[in-house]
């Protein structure tokens, strides 16, 4: 984004209990390097591709030097990284919090009924999963009805995030810098001859995941087994897990998966809502977007 439409975009997602008056001080009874700490956050949580110190530091109303060292801080305590182009965006750390908040809020609890939901309509397994770091949990899964039905293992984690239509559906809402870190880790394996290992092919098909609402993970992981996963977002449109629906390729006509799709994002679409995602056909900022200087 250009710098005047970056400018205009900051001052609004600023707006809001962590803002700061005109006068630059915290709202009473609020602790004044915690709220420009939590505004810096806020500001970063709503950007695509990062967002440079000059304009953090306008968006939150800071002088450059304060928020030098707000960021210094929030860099050393993981919250904050480094992007490309000198820029900052939001730290791997806080998928720690998002973890422990998916704790608290019980996710498998609330995804439960829209598993059976899909569970009925479809016949299929059906997962729920949630990325902790650069690892895919599956903290839920509903085996499928048919005599013949997908294996899909035991609950825990998995190391193929670019390989499934869970780990996909999520890694297209982040960051690109971001899921390029979480491939150099994970090196992409190829699970089979259908799975995708170029970092740069992945990237756009993440586009793609991100603008037709779902995943597909056609034999990626598991021959014989095409999989439709879409994501579960929050208010802020951030990652929350992910929902999908496995079928063996033997039923997998184009009517079976688009009542997968269908299913699978009218459940993704509810669970989004009870965390707060306002409307999800609302046109949002690419977190994949080149940034320009």
């Amino acid at each position: 984004m250009d710098g005047k439409a970056g400018s205009a975009g900051l001052n609004a997602a600023a707006s809001g209990p962590a803002d700061l008056n005109a006068g630059g001080r915290s709202q009473r009874g609020s602790v004044q390097s915690v709220d420009r700490a939590l505004t810096l956050l806020e500001l970063l949580a709503r950007s695509a591709g990062g967002i440079p110190l000059t304009e953090l530091a306008a968006g939150a109303r800071l002088n450059i030097s304060t928020c030098h060292h707000l960021l210094a801080t929030l860099v050393n305590w993981g919250y904050v990284a480094k992007a490309p182009g000198r820029r900052y965006a939001l730290g791997a750390r806080g998928l720690h919090l998002g973890q422990a908040f998916l704790k608290q809020v019980d996710l498998p609890r609330r995804a439960q009924p829209l598993v059976e939901r899909i569970s009925a309509d479809t016949g299929e397994t059906v997962h729920v999963a949630v990325l902790q770091g650069d690892t895919i949990i599956t903290l839920l899964r509903r085996e499928g009805r048919h005599a013949v039905r997908v294996d899909t293992g035991a609950l825990g984690a998995s190391d193929a995030p670019h390989a499934t239509a869970t780990g996909k559906a999520m890694l297209a809402w982040l960051p690109e810098h971001e899921v390029r870190r979480i491939l150099a880790i994970k090196r992409m394996e190829a699970f089979t001859p259908n799975t995708i290992t170029d970092p740069d092919r992945l990237i756009e098909e993440l586009r793609l995941v991100r603008r037709n609402g779902h995943a597909l993970d056609r034999e990626e992981f598991q021959p014989g087994v095409l999989c439709v996963g879409a994501a579960i977002r929050n208010h802020l449109g951030a990652v929350v897990g992910a929902i999908s629906a496995s079928t063996p390729t033997l039923r997998a006509t184009e009517e079976h998966v688009a009542l997968m799709r269908d299913s699978v994002i009218g459940a993704a679409r509810v669970l989004s809502a009870e965390f707060g995602e306002q409307n999800p056909d609302a046109a949002v900022a690419d977190p994949m977007a080149t940034p320009v200087n």
